[in-house]
This record gives structure tokens, sequence and C-alpha cells, in this order.
């Protein structure tokens, strides 16, 4: 059975990577969750996994050398996948230097810790032994071109604090392979979008807003693309980089998604109209009335886009979701499971970990 090691897998792309791996091996590995449950670390995300004997979940915290070391030394850690990270841009801006601090240092304990339970004592490394850094196409800075792409060989060009510590934690992973030809992959990734996604980002943010009939904010023009992933798919991809992917490569992973952020506003409430019935009371607040725009973020950059043409060739992946589809799926979910986003918008979901897992 192997074991994986998931950062931050109680955060939105981290807790649907557990259920999708869960949904396909079941019984055939063990999942050790390490979540240092911050803001939008959301335990109840992984409600439903809490009875497995092959899932375990650790509060701690990635910047920890002495707990993430003791983990390593307690279990036989096959698959590493890091996912932890502060995330928003926004609050990059307001407070740098704690990102820095996780995505950063945080980035080189894991590494650390990793390399010391791994490697044989002429430096080599344990046969089967892999580690994942998920990582964001916003390392490669903004797209001025209207047709252009990113690509793996793209040059790094960060704009905002969070990116350039994406976009650090990635130069650290890629000199622990050329200096120690250290067993690692580094993915890029769009614009993810789905079940239990904080609402802070824009799309749960204006799902939210627009069925409680408040203004949806929208930076600037409203015309900023990106290129927008379906989570599910992204799970996948990520599963298919670590059992195939060629050791030491990078993959982007896009959607084949690019909309304007105008138009994601548009078509949600568009969809949200069509998708709520005639006796909902919530229908008569949703109108493109309720667009507002607002100051442009600083250093807000223009254009996203990701050519995944390198994963499709070396493990066969390719996005199957449909922005018109997903964005109809990822409604509905919140539409099912209306008490998780009132728990997360009211800060309540934070008693949630006390309530399961106090004096334990």
């Amino acid at each position: 059975m192997r074991t994986y090691l998931v950062t931050g897998g109680a955060g939105f792309i981290g807790s649907n990577y557990i259920h999708y791996m869960f949904h396909k091996y079941d019984n055939e590995i063990r999942i050790i969750n390490v979540d240092a449950l911050t803001y939008a670390g959301n335990l109840s995300n992984l409600r439903s996994l809490s009875h497995r004997e092959n899932y375990l979940f650790l509060k701690a915290d990635i910047c920890d050398k002495k707990t993430i070391a003791r983990i390593f030394e307690e279990h036989e850690i096959d698959r590493v996948v890091h996912f932890a990270a502060e995330t928003h841009v926004d609050r990059s801006i307001d407070d740098p230097e704690i990102f820095v601090k996780t995505n950063v240092l945080g980035t080189a304990v894991l590494l650390n810790c990793a390399k010391a339970a791994w490697e044989f004592p002429d430096g080599s490394f344990q046969e089967g032994k892999k580690f994942l850094h998920v990582s964001t196409d916003e390392v490669y800075g903004s797209l001025e071109e209207e047709d252009g792409f990113f690509y793996e060989t793209s040059p790094y060009a960060p704009h905002s604090p969070y990116s350039a510590c994406k976009a650090a934690s990635d130069m650290l992973v890629k000199s622990y392979i050329d200096t120690y030809q250290f067993p690692a992959n580094i993915t890029n990734c769009s614009n993810n979008y789905g079940p239990y996604q904080f609402p802070e980002k824009l799309i749960p943010l204006m799902i939210h807003n627009a069925l409680h009939g408040k203004k949806l904010p929208v930076y600037g023009d409203g015309k900023n693309v990106r290129d927008w992933l379906y989570v599910e798919d992204h799970a996948k991809a990520l599963d298919l980089v670590q059992e195939h992917g060629r050791i030491g490569e990078s993959y982007n992973i896009g959607g084949h998604n690019e909309r304007k952020n105008i138009e994601i506003v548009e078509t949600i409430i568009d969809t949200l109209i069509e998708m709520l019935p005639e006796a909902d009371p919530r229908k008569k607040l949703v109108s493109r009335e309720l667009i507002t725009y607002v100051k442009d973020r600083k250093g807000h950059d223009r254009r996203y886009a990701i050519a995944p043409d390198k994963i499709k060739k070396d493990v066969g992946w390719e996005p199957e979701t449909t922005f018109e589809e997903g964005i109809k799926r990822t409604i509905a979910w919140y539409f099912e499971n209306e008490e998780w986003l009132k728990e997360v918008t009211s800060g309540d979901y934070q008693q949630y970990y006390e309530r399961m897992y106090k004096g334990k």
C-alpha cells in the first residue's frame, strides 16, 4: 500500500485531490493529510472521509521542521503531494512576509525532510519515492499578446508577492532536482474552480454575493483573462504526473477555458437565474445590475493562458470539463451544500476541528 503525504489537504484543491484519490484507489492507498488549518483550511471538506482507517489527519505547520521530520520518521512515505501555501494575491499584497515564510521556507523544510528520509548514503534515492510540487501559472507573469501561451520553457516573471513566492519555491524544487537528482516534479496550473473553494476567490464569491443580492465587485475594466480548470480535472492530472511523468520535469496544467473576468461573472449570473426554481425568492435578487466595477488590483496581470501540450504527450492528460458544464456542477454543489457555505462565511467552520479533535 502506497502512503501519500498531502500537505494543505484541507484546502480547496488539496481536499478535492484527496476525494479523487480515494474514489480512484479506495483501499489501495493511505493518505496522511497535514494542514495548519489557517483561514482557508477547512477540515469539514473531508468530513465524509474521517471514518477511513487509511486516512489520517495531522494538524501541523509545514515550517515546523521537528514535526515534519517526525512524520517522515514514523511513517513510510512514498509520495509527497505539496499543496500547502498561502495563495490569495490580495492577501499577499497586504502581508507579504507570511507568504515568504509558508511558501518558501515551508517548501524548503519539506524538501529537506523528504531528502533525509529517502536518500541513501551514496546520494541515490530509494526507488519509487516521488515529490510533487503543486504550483501556479502566475509565476510566468502576464501575457500581453492575445494568442500567446505559457509553456514550460517560458521565463518566470512574477508580479505579485504571492507569485514571487511560488516562483521561489519552484526554483528551490528545481535546484534539488538538479543538485541532488531528487525525485520530484513541478506542476503549474491555471485558475481552479469547483466544490469547497473558499469564498474570497472570484467564482464562489460571485455565487455567494449574487444569491444574497450583494454587489459583485469586478476589478478594473473586467477584461483580465484567466484560463479556468475544473478542480477534478486538475486532481486527475496530478495523479497521472506522479505515476507516469518523467522525473525532474515540469508540467503545465491548463483548462482550455479562457474567459474574461466580466464574462465569468455574467455567466454565473445567467446560470444562477437558469438553475434557480421560480418559487425561490433568491431568483429575484440575482441580476447583472449587481455588477460593480472597483479600483484595479495592484500589479494585476492582464492575461494568463497555458498550453498543456507536454502533459498530454507525456502522460495522456487533457481537460475533460468545459466551463459551461463545470460552472453548472459548481453552482449545483453550492446549492446542495449551503450549510457548508454558511459555516465558511460566518467563520464557524474553524470550530469543526475543535469539536472533532479536542482531547485527541
